[in-house]
């Protein structure tokens, strides 16, 4: 077997070639690791974000859906419970007739915030309190609509102010106009 000689010269060379080569390949390294954990970071955030924004946007829900409970329900019909899961709301609850929940399941489908009522359940029972009375106790199943209902129009253009005319500049006494 022959033996390969290097010199002096070459083994400097391939030491100094090392040196050089490590500290390199070790920034880079470090480099593309800052890369990946910011990344990481802006995923983060952005998943935050997110979910910050659909708080926000779902933050009046409940007012709204409670607001319209008010308007829309007409006289005749108790609710005994109000249940919302996501977009999902169930009411239960007591009417003096089968017509006054149907008239509560129109007024839902005029509604801005509500729509799709759908009546799972009506049924002849015994008032709470009272043997002798009977209501009709009803499960009614309404989604709230997903995006916010049109705003009132603003005024037009045609309604504001116009604006003030403008004067032409003042000229210097006794300056000819032309």
């Amino acid at each position: 077997m022959a033996r390969l000689r290097v010199g002096l010269r070459a083994k400097l060379a391939l030491a100094g070639l090392a040196v050089l080569v490590v500290p390199i390949a070790g920034v880079l390294y470090v480099n593309e690791m800052e890369r990946l954990l910011l990344e990481g970071q802006t995923q983060a955030l952005l998943a935050r974000k997110q979910i910050v924004e659909t708080l926000q946007s779902n933050r009046t829900e409940a007012v709204h859906l409670l607001d319209q409970m008010v308007r829309q329900l007409p006289d005749g019909i108790y609710l005994k419970s109000l249940q919302q899961v996501g977009a999902k709301v169930t009411l239960v609850g007591y009417a003096q007739s089968s017509a006054r929940v149907s008239t509560l399941m129109r007024n839902i489908e005029a509604s801005p915030w509500l729509q799709s009522p759908e009546l799972v359940e009506i049924k002849a029972v015994a008032a709470p309190g009272s043997k002798e009375l009977r209501v009709n106790e009803f499960t009614l199943k309404v989604q709230l609509k997903q995006t916010a209902p049109p705003e009132e129009p603003k005024a037009s253009p045609a309604a504001r102010p116009a604006p003030a005319a403008k004067r032409p500049p003042a000229t210097a006494k006794g300056a000819k106009s032309s």
